[in-house]
């Protein structure tokens, strides 16, 4: 406001500091004449407009500077302040020859002197706040994404629980979008006995500072939208952030590893279970051998008794020839179990099926090649997909596979050098050979003699009958095993197995 009691030369002067001092820090002053249209503005005000010093300016002219997609907006504006008498406050961009659009924001208000009003205010150039605003999006749009695209949830509370952030995969997680979410207690996502717990947590870390689960991973149990409970695995952060304190969670669904956890349990059950019976009937097949023989001589003294006993006159005779019958009809029965149980184990009566030989290299490898890394064992599978598909027994196999693993690692226990490889090749029209190598002590011929016999084993605890079984099982698939050394110094088993008939494959 002008001061009525300072001489004129005194204000003008004033005004003129203020000016310059206003202009030394690129602040531009314009004032809109409503009832003239002219617009006068400063030196600053002009060279952010790119207007000339001397060209004349008017409200269209000013328009005519904006970027023809900021016009509505700006015409819009001022028109509403002169409407209202609010004050006005945009941001716009306006276009030069000599450089590219650059961004503006103008401020004011109406003014009324003398009868006439004025829109009037300041204006600066805000090109390096866009910039900053820009790359600000653009680094929210790029964690954004990342956050999107992770497998794992990413959930932000602040201080009393409240939940700020939601990420794409918790919406896939809990059932619920983030819409929903944000604005929740993250109590609403856990179970009622936890949920009742939690703020209690929060309240006691806010006013003593002790860590119990912060930095920790842990388990625990989570709740979706719809009321059914899942395993979780959560680790959480702290953050502050204006003063606030935020605690982050990282969350990973354990659903689908404890259903894989759970199967290959149940896949070494049923190995080992398979194993057993597997074991049991060539242990068998092998005492059939062995006892059909002295059945047979027990039947043989048998009827040989009974002879003997045809000219005696004890008054026993005929009670002792009975038992003696019946003792023989027993050894012949006991020797027909014996001769079809070796039979059923000789034929090897399984469920063959089409199945991918890489899955059950990978499912036995799971089984039999636990502790490999730990040891220090580089595993290399070297498998041809061409050939992957084969008609077998999947226990049955896997059986023969995790049997190969646990003896490669075994021979490798003492070995500078540790590698296992598995491979696939095919050998003829319909077969595939399977390789199984290790980098162990190799095998001795008189080892490799008797390998593949019953009872035979190199190993102090070993009941030499795992080779013998899977062999056993190789030949009723309709293929042959062996074993040899290799170039490494180890030892090197292969097995061939069927491949899938074109029938069964279009089948499946």
């Amino acid at each position: 406001m002008t001061d009525p009691t300072q001489p004129p030369t005194e204000l003008l002067a004033r005004d003129r500091r203020l000016q310059q001092g206003i202009d030394g820090y690129g602040v531009g002053t314009w004032e809109l004449n409503l009832a003239t249209q002219e617009l006068a503005c400063s030196a600053t005000a002009r060279k952010l407009l790119g207007v000339p010093a001397d060209a004349p300016l008017t409200y269209d002219t000013f328009i005519s500077l904006v970027d023809p997609e900021d016009r509505e907006q700006i015409a819009r504006a001022l028109q509403r302040s002169i409407e209202s008498g609010d004050q006005v406050d945009v941001m716009y961009r306006v276009a030069e020859n000599v450089r590219p659009s650059h961004w503006l924001r103008a401020r004011g208000g109406i003014v009324n002197e003398d009868g006439v009003s004025y829109l009037c205010g300041i204006v600066l150039d805000i090109d390096q706040q866009k910039v900053l605003e820009q790359e600000l999006r653009l680094q929210q749009g790029q964690l954004r994404s990342i956050l999107d695209t992770a497998p794992d949830a990413m959930i932000l509370i602040d201080g009393h629980g409240i939940i700020r952030f939601f990420s794409r995969a918790a919406e896939r997680m809990f059932g619920m979008s983030e819409r929903e979410a944000i604005g929740q207690n993250i109590s609403a996502m856990m179970p009622r006995s936890d949920a009742s717990r939690h703020d209690e947590y929060i309240d006691r870390y806010n006013a003593t500072g002790e860590r119990h689960i912060i930095g920790i991973g842990r388990i625990v149990t989570g709740r979706r939208k719809d009321g059914t409970s899942f395993p979780m695995h959560l680790s959480i952060g702290e953050m502050e952030s204006g003063g606030e304190r935020y605690f982050t969670g990282f969350i990973r669904d354990l659903t689908e590893y404890q259903q894989i956890q759970a199967r290959l349990h149940e896949l070494q059950a049923e190995l080992v279970h398979v194993s057993r019976l597997t074991a049991m009937g060539e242990m068998a097949s092998a005492l059939a051998h062995e006892l059909n023989q002295p059945l047979s001589a027990i039947s043989n003294y048998m009827k040989g008794s009974r002879r003997l006993l045809a000219g005696s006159t004890d008054p026993n005779t005929a009670k002792i020839e009975t038992a003696m019958e019946r003792a023989a009809e027993q050894a012949l029965r006991a020797g027909q179990i014996i001769r079809r149980l070796r039979d059923f184990v000789a034929r090897g009566e399984s469920e063959k099926r089409v199945e991918s030989l890489a899955k059950l290299i990978e499912e036995a490898g799971a089984l039999g090649l636990t502790g490999a890394r730990e040891q220090g064992v580089v595993l290399r599978f070297n498998l041809d997909p061409a050939h992957d598909l084969v008609l077998v027994d999947r226990v049955q196999i896997q059986q023969v596979l995790v049997n190969l693993f646990r003896n490669a690692l075994e021979a490798m226990a003492n070995s500078d050098k540790k590698e296992l490889s598995a491979g696939n090749t095919l050998v003829a029209d319909d077969m595939v050979e399977v390789t199984v190598s290790d980098t162990g002590s190799g095998l001795p011929e008189q080892v490799k003699a008797k390998l593949f016999q019953t009872f035979f084993t190199t190993k102090e605890t070993g009941m030499g009958v795992g080779l013998s079984i899977s062999r056993s099982i190789i030949e009723a698939h309709g293929g042959r095993m062996w074993a040899e050394t290799n170039s490494a110094g180890g030892a090197t088993f292969r097995f061939t197995l069927p491949l899938a008939p074109i029938g069964d494959l279009t089948d499946a």
